[in-house]
């Protein structure tokens, strides 16, 4: 936590006790600067990208581990203090025995949920290396590809892109991003990030080297789990064997911890209280879906389908027992200005995707049975998160 952070927070004493002191610290889906009990990772990826410390560029390479082992946290925090180095310094620490300071390439980090088509991938590559603002309409894709190619040609490196959740669901297509990669400037390197082992993505096979990322080992997530309560929560919040009850129900798996931390400390919060109890725990950890969906996918969702969703949250069980009562429920909302055929469509469109599931119900008589939808990601964490975004 930084130190105008910390002022803040003893400003706050007199307005009495307040168990979350930070929410976007303490988010499941907010990656901090520096990522604990990371380091091995760190350095295996900065083996890979140590020929930019000599000038040149990295080959293609492709980061794989299962969900919650940390691959975006390191990422992001790695080639954010690399890509914050570059500009400034525009040449890379050297040791002794280097004459002088080579050129350093740029760092440029995309995730796909956000990332989706042909014309967002070239235009947030040349967003993230001009000086000045690129449009984000009125210009073709291939118009932004030809002025990437102008300005990568001023380079005297080039490029890494980091590439974030690949071959996932409602993301580009692997095939169409080979493609894309194949349409960028020769000086440039990718650096792909995802679940699929390298022997089952296409992907893979443009890439000289596979770095695999383990999921936590239980005292590591402990201390990761302490390290956001200690940021996010006020003292002596979260007890230590209570942190512990997280990272072994989440079983090496750093998003699930966090965001069942994150619900019990909103519950908690809600009930008035300075400490978070077991059974804020308990309850947090039995509502969250296994497998659970990402809230990072959730959030970047198009506006109106977030909107369904978290009119959907609210329902109770009856105004969920069927697809068709649960449509009227929510477009029937105050907040919501959408027909009942567009609801649905998006609830459709959802459960394809595995936002939600379409659940056979009961039958009670002839006839089939109508199908009700389930949610796949805690309710109370996209709650908040959802409020809190609307609020800022």
């Amino acid at each position: 936590m930084d130190i105008d952070a910390r002022i803040q927070r003893r400003q706050r004493r007199d307005e009495g006790p307040v168990l979350i002191q930070d929410y976007e610290t303490l988010s499941p889906v907010a990656h901090i600067d520096e990522p604990s009990n990371r380091g091995p990772v760190f350095e295996r990826l900065l083996d890979h990208l140590d020929p930019v410390f000599d000038g040149s560029l990295p080959p293609n390479a492709y980061v794989y581990g299962p969900a919650g082992g940390g691959k975006s946290a390191v990422v992001t925090a790695l080639f954010s203090h690399l890509d914050q180095f570059s500009a400034e310094q525009r040449s890379v620490i050297h040791t002794s025995t280097r004459v002088k300071s080579p050129s350093s390439p740029s760092f440029v980090y995309l995730d796909l949920r956000e990332t989706q088509t042909g014309f967002e991938f070239y235009h947030d590559v040349l967003d993230a290396l001009a000086d000045e603002s690129i449009p984000d309409h009125g210009i073709s894709t291939e118009r932004l590809r030809e002025r990437l190619q102008t300005e990568l040609d001023n380079s005297e490196v080039g490029v890494v892109i980091a590439v974030d959740h690949v071959d996932e669901p409602n993301t580009t297509d692997v095939a169409d991003l080979v493609d894309l990669f194949a349409g960028l400037p020769s000086n440039t390197s990718w650096l792909a990030i995802g679940r699929a082992e390298p022997q089952e993505i296409v992907l893979s096979e443009y890439t000289a080297r596979s770095i695999h990322v383990d999921s936590y080992q239980s005292q590591m997530l402990v201390d990761v789990v302490m390290t956001r309560a200690s940021e996010g929560l006020s003292q002596q919040a979260l007890r230590h064997d209570l942190a512990r009850e997280i990272a072994d129900w989440a079983d090496g798996n750093a998003y699930d911890a966090l965001a069942a931390l994150f619900i019990a400390a909103d519950r908690a919060n809600q009930a008035g209280r300075t400490q978070v109890t077991e059974r804020e725990i308990q309850t947090a950890c039995e509502e969250i879906p296994q497998p659970s969906v990402s809230l990072g996918r959730i959030l970047s969702l198009p506006p109106n389908k977030q909107l369904v969703l978290r009119e959907l949250v609210d329902l109770d069980e009856q105004q969920r027992r069927s697809v068709t009562v649960t449509t009227e429920a929510i477009s029937d909302a105050p907040t919501v200005d959408l027909t009942s055929g567009t609801v649905k469509r998006f609830l459709y469109e959802m459960a394809e995707i595995g936002i939600v599931e379409r659940v056979q119900g009961d039958s009670r008589g002839k006839g089939r049975p109508p199908s009700r939808i389930e949610l796949r990601f805690p309710p109370t964490a996209f709650r908040r998160l959802y409020d809190l975004k609307k609020e800022s």
